[in-house]
């Protein structure tokens, strides 16, 4: 046996979306219902195990063998199940770690190493990232069966106790025979499914390196971050206080019913002279500038009331393991246009930032639950709350957070690429890029607080909104009239650092050239170091790393100007599979932002016995003996790829007690 193709249906009562496998698998009521497989591409086969069959002992044997590759759809899941399965089982997963010593935190799980996921493989090719998604674009005889969903929430879902259930709140085979036999079917149909994907991409296997880099995001899901659960729950409960007191305030000075309803609220403002279309941060933060006083403490109670980041901490709660551990809160390839990662569960993609002086404190508030020092010491608890969730990630005792991020990494990597020597000089010299930058611009010399230091915010916003082709509307998306810039000087900024970056300017055309000159010709292309060609109805960008970025189906096309640009599908703005419209500058975009991931990959590789237990976009975060050195961290990190020579990087980091924002 070489390979064992896996697809199992389970029963818990833990919500799988809101939780994630691995807290799913700890429910006292967890198990598996059917267990599909299918050896070295033979006959599909189905096990009843709530029929009482059983797992044949090869199977099981092969399932502890490093020898033997297992490949499942996500098969994250699989291998998660699976590990609680062979745990009721008596059969010890710790011996398979042997050879690859790892953390307890993650002796409880079969080894990744000889997992494969034919998600990951449909990601690699530009492939939606569901099975039905994946069948559909393929065109798969055998496509996911479309009843699926709805046998999934009767067999593998609690259900509600009612009169004609007989008060049941669980459905069992006996409750539907014919169901039953269905599910069977649809469990068959999955297995089957899988293997038409991988004989479809057989023509692009993924890089042996990849499935490296897929091990490494699994043994980080597996070991999980801990979460300060005391913190947590104090957190929760001061934010139910505070809710219920705004509630109450609103009530009193508006007289509404639900002061939290948006037609309500619209309503009353507009009754009190202060009409406006939406009640967005946005909008709000835009009527306080003007609103009269009477009306200002409504909206300002509007904002805190409407501060949604505080679900984070319920986010934390559900995703909680028994040890206290929060897991699989990265998704591989799960940004497919990139590679890059994306966030599950508590999202730390997307969490606060923090600005307090004082975190440390108002951290001890919260944890020892006195609402009324909190009230006092700090007028918006809400925003408190928001800024302290970071701070719910600690280390395990005896230990200490590492953070260490790669310093401006895409504004590096585009400078490589595209030759513009002055940003390297800054760089080389370990210059500010953005004081640089609107030097540049500005033709004046520019120091971060000296000389003409109001620039600085101009170049900093200059630099995040137009490097990949954005005009106008990319620096009022970022905040610049926010910021007090006039809407007059925006286009003058976009000329201003065009001019200062031609080479940049070039690096977006030359690439729209080259992709244009590849789809319509069907011959390989090439521009700054990075290759180009059609093959098999795909389009594939080839990094220096030698990973490939694909895109599914390419045409030329026209734009809403008349003139030409080029077509891809893939899942766009509407999460849908559609037809997606691109230009030189963004696929310059995918680029950078996919060699920058390259970049962090490299590092977490060369990092892997470290303990990471988090990343977010450039940052790695540590669990990490109190006699590790956050220097060597540091230059570990900045040690250059060797598929990248004459890139500058620089990484910086700090040491902290529990996770935050230097």
């Amino acid at each position: 046996m070489k390979n064992l193709e896996i697809d199992i249906e389970t029963y818990s009562s833990v919500n799988l979306q809101k939780s994630g496998v691995y807290r799913y698998v700890e429910a006292e009521d967890f198990e598996i219902l059917l267990f599909g497989y299918s050896i070295d591409g033979g006959e599909v086969m189905v096990v009843d195990l709530v029929g009482e069959e059983k797992i044949p002992q090869e199977i099981l044997d092969a399932l502890t063998d490093d020898e033997v590759t297992k490949w499942a759809f996500n098969a994250q899941f699989e291998r998660i199940c699976l590990s609680r399965y062979l745990s009721y089982m008596g059969i010890s997963l710790d011996p398979f770690y042997d050879h690859h010593p790892l953390s307890k935190e993650m002796a409880r799980y079969l080894n990744p190493l000889s997992w494969k996921c034919s998600m990951v493989w449909s990601a690699y090719m530009g492939l939606p990232l569901s099975l039905e998604g994946v069948g559909a674009v393929l065109g798969l005889e055998k496509q996911k069966l479309t009843e699926g969903k709805d046998l999934i929430r009767y067999f593998c879902v609690p259900c509600t106790p009612t009169k004609s259930n007989g008060g049941r709140n669980r459905n069992m085979p006996s409750n539907d025979e014919e169901k039953w036999q269905r599910f069977k079917d649809y469990n068959k149909r999955d297995v089957e499914t899988e293997m038409q994907i991988q004989q479809r991409l057989i023509k692009f296997p993924v890089p042996e390196d990849i499935w490296d880099e897929y091990h490494l995001d699994q043994e980080i899901n597996d070991r999980g971050i801990k979460v300060d659960m005391d913190f947590v729950k104090q957190a929760i409960a001061v934010d139910e206080i505070s809710h219920e007191k705004l509630m109450s305030a609103m009530q009193q000075l508006t007289e509404l019913d639900n002061p939290n309803s948006v037609q309500q609220m619209k309503g009353w403002l507009a009754e009190n002279g202060l009409e406006t279309d939406t009640l967005s941060k946005k909008a709000v933060a835009e009527l306080l500038k003007d609103a009269p006083e009477h009306l200002t403490e409504v909206l300002k109670l509007r904002q805190q009331l409407a501060k949604s980041s505080v679900k984070k901490y319920t986010a934390m709660e559900n995703a909680i393991c028994a040890d206290s551990r929060a897991r699989g809160m990265f998704q591989f390839y799960g940004a497919n246009r990139t590679g890059r990662f994306a966030g599950r569960l508590v999202q730390l993609q997307n969490l606060p930032q923090n600005h307090m002086p004082d975190l440390k404190e108002a951290r001890g508030i919260v944890k020892s639950g006195d609402y009324e020092t909190l009230e006092m010491l700090y007028e918006d608890i809400p925003d408190t709350l928001s800024q302290l969730i970071r701070t719910a990630f600690v280390p395990k005792e005896g230990n200490k957070f590492i953070v260490a991020d790669f310093s401006a990494i895409e504004a590096r990597v585009l400078s490589w690429l595209a030759g513009e020597e002055w940003r390297t000089e800054v760089f080389a010299s370990g210059g500010d890029i953005y004081c640089a930058s609107a030097s540049q611009m500005f033709k004046v010399p520019v120091e971060k607080h000296g000389v003409n230091g109001h620039l600085r915010q101009k170049g900093k916003i200059s630099e995040l909104a137009l490097g990949y082709g954005g005009s106008v509307g990319a620096l009022k998306a970022m905040g610049a009239l926010e910021m007090g810039l006039e809407e007059e000087e925006l286009k003058p900024l976009v000329n201003a650092w065009r001019a200062s970056n031609p080479n940049i300017v070039k690096f977006w055309w030359d690439v729209d050239r080259v992709v244009k000159k590849c789809i319509k010709e069907n011959k390989s292309q090439e521009t700054h170091n990075i290759k180009f060609h059609c093959m098999s109805g795909m389009l594939f960008i080839v990094l220096p790393s030698g990973r490939q970025l694909a895109y599914v189906k390419p045409r030329i096309g026209e734009n809403i100007f008349g003139g030409e640009s080029v077509t891809y599908e893939g899942v766009g703005g509407t999460k849908k599979w559609e037809r997606i419209e691109s230009y030189g500058p963004k696929f310059v975009e995918n680029i950078v932002q996919a060699i920058s991931r390259d970049i962090l990959m490299y590092a977490m590789k060369t990092l892997r016995t470290c303990n990471i237990v988090a990343h977010v976009h450039d940052e790695v975060i540590i669990e990490a003996d109190p006699r590790m050195s956050i220097d060597s961290v540091c230059e570990q990190m900045s040690r250059v790829p060797p598929w990248a020579k004459g890139l500058l990087l620089n990484a910086d980091g700090y040491e902290c007690d529990f996770y935050k924002k230097d």
